[in-house]
C-alpha cells in the first residue's frame, strides 16, 4: 500500500519512539520564545520614536539619518553573524544577541541629540541583525531534525510579539516616559532571556555534535552563491511590501481615499493580522502544497491583493486588499530564508536575510520617490510586481539544489505527493519543493523509513 515518505513518530522511548522527540519540543518552544521576544522589542521601539524625536529635538531629516543606525548595525552584522554560528554555534550566539538587544533598547531614550541617538541605534540595529540570522540559523536545523517546515510557526511568533509589544506600547505611551518605558523592555527581555535561553545553552543544534566535516564552505560559492542570491532575491521582494505596507499604506487609505484617520490606522494591522494567520498555517499549507507551490501561489496572491488595494476606489475594498496582501507574502520570506539555509548553513540564512531586511528598507524611500514622480497609489503597485516577481522566480528555483553528502542533516519534509511502496527503498524529496532533481542521499539513511 502506497505510505507517504515521514519519520515514524512514537512516544518517547517506546517501541520505535523517538528519545530526541523532548529535547527537539523543548528547542522548538525556546526558539519561538526568542523570535516573539524579538518582535516585542522592536515593536516597543517603534511606538516611541516619536517621543524620542522630541526629547532628542531632531528633525525629520535628522530623525532620517539617526534611523539608518538601526539599519546600517543590522545590515553589516547579519554578514558576520552566520560566521559567529559556525565558529560557536546558533544557539549560544542566540542568547547572547538576545541578552545584547535587551541591554541596548534602553539606550535610546538616555540621548539628548540626532547624533548621539544614531551612534546608539547602531548597536540596536547590531543586536537586532545579529538575534535575526542567529535564530533563523537554529530554526533551519531545527526543521531538518523535526523533518517538518515549521519555519513559518517562528515567523509567526514574531509578527505576534509585534502586534502585542505595539499594543502595549500605545496604552502606555501616555503614561509612562519613553525611558522607564523601554528600561522595563529591557528587564522584560533578560527576564525572558533568562528563561528561554538555557534550553539553548544545554542542547547543541540538532546533528551538530556528529559534525565532524566542514559542512559549507567559509564562503559561499559557484552554484551555491548564485541560488542563496537568488532565495535572497525572493525575501527582498517580500520584505519591500511589508516596508511599504508599513509606511504608505495608512497615507493612502486617508490621502487618496479621504478614510478616516481611524480606519486608515486599521489598514496596517489588518496587514499584520492577515500575515500572522498566514503564518500559523503556513506549516500546514506547506505539508499540503509543497514549497514550491506556496511560493507561486504566496505570491500571485500577494500581487493580486495589492492591485486590489492601490487601485480600488474605495477604503473597504483596499482594506480587503491589504488583508490577501497579508496572507499572500506571510511564508514567502520564511520559506526563502529556510530554503537558504538548507542550501548553505548560517552563511545563507545570514546573506539571504541580509537581502530580505535590504528590501524592507529599500521599500518605503522607493515609494515615496515614486509617489513624487508619479502618484501614490501607481507607486504601490510596484509591490504587486515585486511580488508576482517573487513568484516566478520561486518556480523557476524548484529546482534548485547543491550536491549533498550522505552524512548531512535533511532540511525538511518531502512533498506530500511522493509516496513509495512498503518495503520499498524510501527516495525522499529535497525540502517540501517537489523536485526530482533534488534528491537527498540521505534517504539511504536507516533513520528515514516509510510510516506504518
Amino acid at each position: 500500500m502506497p505510505l507517504l515518505n515521514k519519520l515514524r513518530t512514537a512516544a518517547p522511548g517506546g517501541p520505535g519512539g523517538n528519545t530526541a522527540a523532548l529535547p527537539l519540543a523543548r528547542l522548538r518552544a525556546a526558539l519561538t520564545i526568542f523570535f516573539a521576544l524579538d518582535g516585542f522589542l522592536f515593536a516597543g521601539w517603534v511606538v516611541r520614536i516619536p517621543a524620542i524625536k522630541q526629547q532628542t529635538g531632531s528633525s525629520a531629516s535628522d530623525l532620517g539619518l539617526a534611523l539608518l543606525g538601526v539599519s546600517a548595525g543590522a545590515v553589516v552584522t547579519m554578514t558576520l553573524t552566520g560566521r559567529l554560528c559556525r565558529r560557536f554555534g546558533s544557539h549560544p550566539v542566540t542568547v547572547a544577541s538576545g541578552v545584547l538587544l535587551s541591554l541596548s533598547i534602553a539606550l535610546p531614550p538616555l540621548t539628548h541629540s540626532a547624533l548621539a541617538l544614531g551612534l546608539v541605534l547602531l548597536v540596536f540595529g547590531a543586536a537586532y541583525g545579529g538575534i535575526n540570522v542567529a535564530m533563523n540559523s537554529a530554526a533551519v536545523d531545527l526543521v531538518g531534525a523535526m523533518r517538518r517546515p515549521v519555519m513559518p510557526s517562528f515567523h509567526a511568533a514574531f509578527s505576534l510579539g509585534g502586534m502585542i509589544g505595539a499594543g502595549l506600547g500605545g496604552l502606555v505611551a501616555g503614561g509612562l516616559s519613553p525611558t522607564v518605558h523601554l528600561l522595563t523592555l529591557t528587564g522584560v527581555g533578560l527576564l525572558v532571556t533568562a528563561a528561554a535561553g538555557p534550553a539553548l545553552l544545554r542542547h547543541p543544534a540538532p546533528g551538530a555534535e556528529k559534525r565532524t566535516w566542514e559542512p559549507r564552505p567559509r564562503r559561499l560559492q559557484g552554484r551555491t552563491r548564485r541560488l542563496v542570491v537568488l532565495f535572497g532575491v525572493i525575501a527582498l521582494c517580500t520584505a519591500y511590501g511589508e516596508g511599504a505596507m508599513a509606511d504608505w499604506g495608512a497615507l493612502h487609505l486617508e490621502q487618496d481615499l479621504h478614510a478616516h484617520p481611524g480606519v486608515a490606522a486599521a489598514g496596517y494591522s489588518l496587514f499584520a493580522l492577515a500575515m500572522t494567520a498566514g503564518r500559523l498555517t503556513g506549516t500546514t499549507l506547506l505539508e499540503r502544497l509543497g514549497q514550491t507551490r506556496t511560493l507561486v501561489a504566496g505570491g500571485t496572491t500577494a500581487a493580486a491583493g495589492m492591485l486590489l488595494g492601490a487601485l480600488a476606489p474605495t477604503a473597504w475594498l483596499t482594506l480587503l486588499g491589504f488583508a490577501v496582501t497579508g496572507l499572500g507574502l506571510a511564508n514567502i520570506f520564511p520559506v526563502a530564508v529556510a530554503r537558504a539555509g538548507a542550501l548553505a548553513g548560517p552563511g545563507g540564512v545570514a546573506a539571504a536575510s541580509t537581502l530580505g531586511y535590504g528590501g524592507m528598507l529599500l521599500g518605503p524611500p522607493a515609494i515615496g520617490f515614486l509617489a513624487d514622480w508619479f502618484s501614490l497609489p501607481a507607486a504601490l503597485t510596484t509591490v504587486a510586481a515585486l511580488a508576482a516577481g517573487a513568484a516566478l522566480i520561486g518556480y523557476g528555483a524548484r529546482n534548485a539544489s547543491v550536491p549533498r553528502t550522505a552524512d548531512e542533516p535533511y532540511s525538511g519534509l518531502p512533498d506530500p505527493s511522493e509516496v513509495t511502496i512498503e518495503g520499498a527503498p524510501a527516495a525522499p524529496l529535497c525540502p517540501y519543493d517537489g523536485s526530482a532533481a533534488d534528491r537527498s542521499p540521505l534517504a539511504q539513511s536507516p533513520a528515514w523509513r516509510p510510516l506504518g
